[in-house]
């Protein structure tokens, strides 16, 4: 165990790739809102693609380095880190030192920008956390995985593994870790037949606002009505992540990381796995729109992004750290001064 919780705001947790293979007995898979950025920071160190991290919402949160160094790698939603009150880069690959304090908080964004609003924290080897049916993943709702099943909270200590490893401190310049337009891919819902083709073309034209009614289970939007065909209620089926319900009211509901097992409102569409990251990151009053996709297409999105994401090690660039007392004293530059006024010595 080497970090702990100063500060955590609400919606940071543990999480993993995901609990998979038990959505059939009602259990949530749960997992990071942004893969993307998940994956990235866990590459990053060398991590499993799905290693626990730490995903951090809004409210953003502090913490202190113990015990022994700890390589930790930082990125999504271009927050704002520090260690020790000092600017980092907004995705870092570092070695926190015992008695070094990390914070992360939400960025400023562009002038109107909605834009960043999960950013996750991986260490060398991942959290070590209690697996729960095979996951590490925290799902507050039903009390599984992470710590305790709930999110952090100050004075937590965060059970890391036992590897030890530093890293030299170096940024990560990333390029698909920059916001991007919010035109999201969708595959057609295989309720689809319950909308009237004007219908589905006012969701396919309309533009959407994501309303602050939102969660790790669910992102609600306001815009266009979209109207039903054939009601709005069905024999409830299963539910993926992305699937966009439209229930009575006709606003499109997007469900993400935390969605339900099973629901029984007509699914107009599927956003698209590659574009998960892209939808998670939004905050409330962000615009976005919807385009058509088949699923030849979002299967070469997905392919084409997972292979990016690979080559993470790739963008990795030495970050200069400004100079202390303590760091020129370890230097041991004092014992190597010499008097350039002393005959006979040789600079």
């Amino acid at each position: 165990m080497s970090l702990r919780i100063l500060h955590a705001g609400p919606g940071a947790t543990i999480q993993d790739g995901g609990r998979f293979f038990h959505q059939r007995h009602g259990v949530t898979p749960a997992g990071p809102m942004d893969w993307v950025a998940f994956r990235t920071a866990n590459l990053a160190l060398g991590n499993t693609l799905d290693a626990a991290a730490l995903e951090i919402a809004i409210g953003g949160l502090d913490l202190s380095c113990e015990e022994r160094p700890q390589a930790i790698a930082f990125c999504g939603g271009a927050f704002e880190w520090r260690r020790n009150g000092h600017a980092l880069p907004k995705a870092a690959c570092l070695t926190l030192q015992p008695g070094e304090t990390l914070t992360a908080r939400p960025g400023a964004g562009a002038p109107g920008s909605c834009w960043g609003s999960w950013t996750y924290l991986a260490v060398a080897g991942g959290f070590a956390t209690p697996p729960v049916m095979g996951s590490r993943a925290t799902h507050t709702r039903s009390g599984l995985g992470g710590l305790e099943g709930r999110m952090m909270r100050k004075g937590d200590l965060l059970p890391t593994e036992a590897k030890v490893l530093a890293v030299p401190d170096q940024s990560l310049e990333a390029p698909w870790l920059a916001p991007r337009p919010a035109l999201l891919r969708v595959v057609p819902g295989p309720q689809e037949d319950y909308f009237t083709p004007e219908a589905i073309e006012c969701f396919y034209s309309g533009v959407f606002t994501l309303s602050p009614v939102m969660d790790r289970m669910a992102y609600r939007l306001e815009g266009p009505r979209i109207a039903h065909a054939r009601g709005f209620n069905i024999i409830s089926d299963g539910i993926a992540e992305g699937a966009i319900q439209i229930a009575g009211d006709q606003h499109p509901l997007i469900l993400m990381a935390d969605h339900q097992p099973t629901g029984g409102y007509p699914k107009i569409g599927h956003v698209i796995r590659a574009d998960f990251g892209t939808l998670a990151q939004l905050r409330p009053g962000a615009s976005l729109r919807f385009t058509p996709v088949s699923p030849a297409a979002a299967r070469e999105a997905l392919f084409a992004l997972e292979a990016m994401v690979a080559t993470t090690q790739d963008y990795l660039q030495p970050l200069f750290r400004p100079p202390t007392t303590e760091s020129l004293l370890a230097a041991n530059l004092i014992g190597g001064m010499v008097d350039a006024l002393t005959a006979g010595v040789q600079p």
